[in-house]
């Protein structure tokens, strides 16, 4: 079986999926095991040197002044985890917990925290038996770290807590035994940096950014589609257009969409029509897609910066012997920003896209067919499909006001500015989610239409797209249960079915 070698430096988002959904195992890289122990040596000199460390011998937050004396330090570190596990709310999928479990050992790794070796290699050793700790969705404010959360993480290596095995839900301890994971004793520092790093919201993150990349390429398969379906011409396609206004993801766009609808039959039967100009929704597709792209690409390079950095406070540093207490890495603001602005990015697919559904099923637009059924009245076709696409939209445009603006301080007002970046990640999934859904609508909507058109050959990329589609959602003769064609496209969309085989015939689409 495959192994990705974890080293702290060099994880990138490609490198997620197949360890997050598929069978990949990890192993820490060979200089690993050398920074990690020298990091617990450099703690326990400045501890015989009677330094001042927080979290080791000081208490936490507000509680920094309070002195720790020696024998009572393993028992701060079991506390930490034992009170910041007040996480509330549904648990994170597992996908989720495995993301962020990737990302603290990562993390741990850089040798900048203080945690053992042998802690770093039992969540290690969780990891790859899929030992899955039960985090709670909610409690991160996303300042000094994702504390509430990874303290639910932390809780199953000291035998605490809940997880998931092989599909049980066990106690923390039971699940460790049925895997044969032996169970850690906390060390001075362990328990802070267990819990002291942005990787919640980052893992989140980095799992919506990947899925992303696959939806903005799938968005620009789908209006291919309807642009040929609804009579759209290619002008607005043309190269020199995108050169006089040189965005990067504009371009991009708009030289997928001229691929997919390369040699198209439909688009030239209609050359020489009166009509002068398209509706914006198809118009001016390169230009919204193409900035959505741009956002995606600007967040990637935030959650990856994020992936490979040490977010925990004390940070210490092996070389020089130097443990610095009042550093601020644990600071969400980063995400933060970026998870919002992917929202909204994302948002403003789905409202595109619901605008060309409406074109694609009202008669008095597209010229085809009501709700492209036949013997409407009798049959209501894709009629509700329009509407459960509006609906999503909408929940988008709520949830795509920004969490990073607020703050609420907490720790008796030692931490006075928070990121709410966890906050920021969470809704960015559910817009991730809704938007993916109504990409599906708009590709069973573009299908159905093209169905009409029998004796004209569709561009290259969308007759591909169409041929995926009606290998599993049959054309739609008569009234059926329309969720469940939803759901078989949605998935088709969230697997990267129809950009692999669109892929395969037009090229790589670039992103």
């Amino acid at each position: 079986m495959k192994k990705l070698i974890i080293d702290g430096e060099n994880l990138k988002i490609t490198q997620i999926e197949p360890i997050i959904r598929g069978n990949v195992k990890v192993s820490l890289g060979k200089n690993v095991k050398e920074r990690v122990t020298s990091a617990q040596r450099t703690i326990k000199k400045a501890i015989d040197d009677k330094k001042v460390i927080y979290g080791v011998t000081t208490g936490f937050g507000a509680l920094s002044e309070a002195f720790i004396s020696k024998n009572k330090r393993k028992r701060l570190q079991k506390n930490i985890i034992l009170s910041h596990s007040a996480g509330v709310g549904d648990r994170f999928d597992e996908e989720i917990v495995r993301a962020i479990m990737l990302l603290r050992i990562n993390g741990l790794a850089k040798g900048n925290s203080g945690a053992r070796f042998r802690t770093l290699k039992t969540l290690t050793e969780m990891l790859n038996k899929k030992v899955h700790p039960v985090i709670p969705e909610k409690g991160s404010v996303g300042a000094s770290g994702d504390l509430a959360p990874l303290a639910h993480l932390a809780l199953v290596l000291i035998g605490e807590g809940k997880a998931i095995y092989k599909n049980k839900l066990l106690s923390g301890k039971k699940a460790m035994k049925e895997a044969g994971i032996g169970l850690c004793e906390l060390e001075e520092g362990e328990g802070l940096a267990l819990i002291n790093g942005t990787q919640v919201m980052t893992g989140i993150g980095a799992l919506a950014v990947n899925d992303s990349i696959r939806l903005l390429k799938t968005a620009d398969i789908a209006a291919g589609m309807s642009l040929e379906v609804l009579l759209g011409s290619n002008i607005e396609l043309n190269e020199k257009i995108h050169r006089v206004r040189p965005h990067s993801g504009q371009i991009i766009s708009a030289d997928n969409l001229r691929r997919i609808t390369e040699d198209s039959d439909i688009i030239s039967s209609h050359e020489d029509c009166s009509r002068v100009q398209d509706a914006y929704s198809i118009r001016c597709c390169p230009q919204v897609h193409g900035a959505s792209i741009d956002a995606l690409n600007y967040v990637k390079n935030i959650i990856e910066t994020e992936m490979n950095s040490a977010t925990d406070n004390p940070l210490i540093f092996q070389d020089t012997g130097d443990i610095f207490n009042n550093g601020g890495n644990f600071h969400g603001q980063p995400i933060a920003l970026a998870m919002d602005f992917l929202t909204i990015a994302l948002s403003e697919i789905a409202n595109i896209s619901e605008r060309r559904i409406e074109r694609l099923v009202n008669p008095l637009l597209s010229g085809l067919p009501a709700f492209l059924i036949n013997n409407p009245g009798l049959n209501s076709g894709l009629m509700i499909a329009q509407y459960t696409a509006a609906s999503l939209v909408s929940e988008n445009k709520t949830l795509s006001h920004p969490a990073s603006v607020d703050s609420i301080p907490t720790s008796a007002n030692k931490e006075d500015h928070v990121s709410m970046g966890t906050i920021s990640a969470r809704k960015c999934k559910q817009v991730l989610y809704n938007t993916e859904n109504v990409v599906a609508i708009e590709l069973l909507c573009a299908a159905q239409a093209l169905d009409l058109f029998t004796n004209l050959k569709a561009g290259a990329g969308s007759k591909e797209a169409y041929g995926v589609i009606r290998k599993h959602i049959q054309h739609l003769e008569e009234d059926r249960i329309i969720s469940n064609d939803i759901e078989m496209m949605y998935n088709l969309v969230h697997d990267g079915k129809i950009v692999s085989s669109v892929e395969k015939k037009v090229g790589a689409l670039s992103l």
